[in-house]
């Protein structure tokens, strides 16, 4: 039974984090596929050790109806007092009839301008995992 269950590969899909104002930094889903991403579901949170105790953030959950082609859409804003923890983002979608998820993790201490690298479809600089 397991063996007869199609298993789909995310790709072309992105979490990306850039500046904006202030202490606040903007995080993006970026589609670089050739199709849209229909219902899609971000559940985000934020969780590490600070002094001693573990900390939790609370849990956020976003839906878009779409993501169009070769576009970027805005998750959320980000405080940079939460850099020293790790940052999860859990996208789901639906394209072709299929299900698809995948889990991003942003480690602690890796939102850093020291990791930054150019973003496609945004053209500004930013750290990226997909």
């Amino acid at each position: 039974m397991k063996k007869d269950i199609q298993i789909q590969k995310v790709s072309q899909i992105f979490i990306a984090i850039c500046p904006a104002e202030g202490d606040l930094w903007d995080v993006f889903i970026l589609n670089g596929q050739n199709y849209e991403l229909k219902n899609v579901l971000i559940a985000t949170k934020g969780y590490g050790e600070r002094e001693g105790q573990m900390v939790n953030t609370s849990t956020l959950r976003h839906f878009y109806e779409l993501v169009p082609a070769q576009s970027a859409v805005k998750i959320e804003p980000i405080a940079t007092e939460l850099f020293d923890l790790a940052h999860e983002y859990w996208i789901s979608f639906q394209h072709d009839g299929f299900m698809f998820d995948k889990k991003y993790v942003f480690v602690a201490g890796s939102i850093n301008k020291d990791y930054f690298r150019p973003l496609p479809i945004l053209g500004v600089d930013g750290v990226m995992i997909g």
